[in-house]
């Protein structure tokens, strides 16, 4: 499945880039197993990833959790908690 990854905020920095085209496998169906793959691709990712319980998920700007199935995405964006202010 191809995806676009869009990254926000210290994410981004982490990552080194604000948005990449992934090729996902076949085995990774929701979002924290896509956080999890994405981990798994270098230490610039695997240290972005590192506390995946802090890291919020939105499919198409829809927000979800890391439950949610990824299978109709089109685009994937990954962000830290918001604050107001």
């Amino acid at each position: 499945m191809s995806l676009k990854v869009r990254y926000f905020a210290w994410v981004r920095e982490r990552v080194g880039k604000p948005e990449e085209d992934v090729e996902v496998p076949a085995s990774v169906t929701t979002v924290a197993e896509l956080v999890t793959w994405l981990s798994s691709r270098g230490e610039e990712y695997a240290h972005a990833f590192a506390n995946p319980k802090v890291i919020r998920a939105a499919i198409d700007r829809i927000h979800v959790k890391p439950q949610a199935p990824i299978d109709k995405a089109t685009e994937i964006a990954f962000f830290p908690p918001m604050t107001g202010g």
